[in-house]
């Protein structure tokens, strides 16, 4: 569910009219919806009820510190992959306690401010990198608190990108060598072993996958508290997929996932941490953008937008699909024809979609693309010098402009000309 429905015949996030923000701050643009990203943390948060356990926003899906700190607020943690998100979840207000540091190249200095900012825990993906954190602690004269991520080689049957938990990936160690691996930390300086790290994947539709990791991090649970090791804390990561297609069947809710967790997990008495990010996200947002030409070519019709894959380089990076609407609600008897969907880049990769049905569009009409709150503005680049779009966050009647679009002075000031030059 979200809150992007159609109004008198124009489509509204919440209560405020898209075209009214289109015409305030120009297309393309992103909008975010505060009710759609509440509700669905507040989904997550109600399906571990009884549990001891803490929902970590997965912030690399959207990091706008305006929705972090409306997260925040409503209780959440933030799982980050660098120091600038970790910078940014700060910046949102959301205390170190409340921030757990994940990725597979965390560097001396990254580690270092995070120790000096504070921190729950690291998530630590190789020895080499338990080595290094070990070192930095030490000369901070500090303990850094760790899990330890383990690949159980499950497949999470999801896009080749995106998958985390196979033995080729590059994440985590194999799970067949944990015990070595937890006996080497015991025995480091520094370190504070708390639990275990898995994540297998993002967009998954299926619980299987997850039942199949979480079966074997409860086993190995066990074994390591009988190694004694202490096992108080159970990083499951994210990946819960959305329904990117409205006409599709929808990918399991946060309570069934809640409810495998229980199953599975429930008896070992840990603190469980969950890393949503696209769940929460990805349906709180659109990408509003403008035809600028209707153009007919031999064997097909064009609709030449002036957002691009620089705005949102999903369909050409992972040939995903996003559903696109009219601003305009089409009349019911209307007649819905093929289009090619397109953007102004100097590439055939600029394509959203493929002889996609859309009701007859014309120059100045408004689009918008949905499920576009994850993986969108965050991924997005000044391509084409193209300058990057403006975020926008409703709340109730209200907007308001959470990332400015740049002007091109702006974005050429940037570079320097050396002076030889």
């Amino acid at each position: 569910m979200d809150h992007f429905l159609y109004r008198d015949g124009v489509l509204h996030a919440e209560d405020v009219a898209v075209a009214e923000i289109a015409a305030a701050v120009g297309t393309p643009f992103y909008v975010y919806s505060t009710a759609t990203l509440l509700r669905h943390f507040k989904l997550f948060d109600e399906a571990l009820a009884g549990m001891d356990h803490m929902v970590c926003y997965a912030m690399k899906a959207n990091s706008n510190i305006a929705v972090l700190r409306t997260l925040a607020q409503a209780g959440a943690g933030m799982d980050v992959v660098s120091i600038g998100e970790y910078l940014r979840a700060k910046a949102a207000g959301v205390p170190g306690d409340h921030i757990v540091f994940s990725g597979v190249g965390k560097t001396a200095d990254e580690i270092r401010m995070a120790l000096q900012g504070g921190i729950r825990q690291f998530n630590v993906e190789s020895e080499p990198e338990m080595m290094v954190l070990s070192k930095v602690a030490q000369e901070l004269g500090t303990t850094a608190p760790i899990t330890i991520r383990v690949n159980p080689d499950v497949d999470a049957k999801t896009h080749a990108k995106i998958a985390t938990g196979k033995s080729e990936n590059k994440f985590g160690i194999p799970i067949a060598r944990a015990r070595e691996v937890y006996s080497m930390a015991a025995g480091l300086p520094g370190l504070e072993v708390i639990g275990i790290d898995v994540h297998i994947g993002s967009q998954l539709t299926d619980l299987a996958p997850f039942e199949q990791a979480y079966l074997k991090v409860a086993e190995l649970t066990e074994t390591l508290r009988a190694d004694g090791h202490t096992i108080n804390r159970l990083d499951l990561g994210g990946g819960l997929g959305i329904p990117y297609q409205h006409s599709n069947a929808a990918p399991p809710l946060p309570t069934d996932y809640g409810a495998l967790v229980k199953r599975t997990l429930g008896h070992l008495g840990c603190e469980i941490e969950i890393e949503p990010g696209r769940l929460i996200a990805g349906n709180a947002g659109l990408m509003v953008s403008k035809v600028i030409y209707v153009k007919s070519g031999e064997d097909r019709d064009f609709l030449i937008l002036d957002g691009a894959m620089n705005d949102l380089i999903r369909p050409a990076m992972y040939d995903a699909h996003h559903d696109i609407i009219a601003v305009n609600e089409p009349a019911p008897a209307i007649e819905y024809q093929p289009y090619d969907i397109v953007g102004p880049i100097c590439e055939s990769g600029d394509t959203f979609a493929k002889g996609r049905m859309m009701p007859p569009l014309v120059a100045g009409d408004l689009v918008a693309f949905r499920s576009a709150g994850a993986y969108g503005a965050v991924m997005s680049s000044e391509y084409n010098s193209r300058p990057l779009i403006p975020e926008v966050l409703v709340k109730d009647d209200q907007f308001a402009v959470i990332r400015s679009r740049p002007t091109f002075d702006e974005m050429i000031n940037r570079d320097t000309i050396p002076e030889w030059l």
